[in-house]
């Protein structure tokens, strides 16, 4: 029976800062590298056939850090794809070659889907705000409102409805398919 283990990030700096993050690229804090590698232990035992993680770091350095606990003995190795996207030809070259890899024998092989389409939800104008000035000064309502109402973003942000409409594809296409097939899926991405 197919297994889906969801792992949130590891505290992040602006985490820690308590800042809007969204698709700003921050990286964990060592508060945030001791949890990963926390939760790693308790899933060192466990089958994994895929990895599947957001295009940023702090989701990307969290499954590495997991990983890295783990007992299969195999190695991840990062997957990029996001089929159907337009790519130029750099993007296209680099997941050309993250296709590749050093041997033949793939069966040492852990892969690590990486997607945008599971980034963090985009915060637009909010990202790098601190979350209490932010409700000083807008009001604890408004911000409610755009974290949590389904269908208003915040500032040049993505609403939870434009958030489920690219992540509900990557689960439909990709995610589920795999659990169908009876494979063991770890998501590192975020909360």
């Amino acid at each position: 029976m197919a297994s889906l283990i969801l792992m949130r990030h590891g505290q992040s700096m602006w985490n820690a800062a308590n800042l809007f993050t969204g698709w700003v690229d921050v990286p964990l804090t060592q508060v945030g590298i001791d949890e990963a590698l926390a939760g790693g232990q308790k899933l060192a035992d466990v089958q994994i056939d895929e990895v599947h993680t957001s295009t940023l770091i702090r989701a990307q350095m969290t499954a590495m850090l997991a990983l890295s606990q783990h007992n299969s003995g195999k190695t991840p190795v990062f997957q990029y794809s996001d089929s159907g996207e337009v790519m130029s030809d750099n993007e296209r070259k680099m997941v050309e070659w993250s296709q590749m890899n050093a041997g033949s024998d793939v069966s040492n092989i852990l892969p690590v889907y990486v997607s945008w389409k599971l980034n963090e939800r985009m915060y637009g104008d909010l990202q790098g705000m601190n979350k209490q000035a932010t409700r000083d000064k807008f009001g604890d309502e408004q911000v409610k409102i755009w974290r949590r109402s389904y269908d208003t973003p915040p500032p040049n942000g993505e609403s939870l409805e434009l958030t489920a409409a690219r992540t509900i594809p990557y689960l439909q296409s990709t995610l589920l398919p795999a659990f169908d097939e009876g494979k063991n899926l770890f998501i590192a991405a975020h909360g």
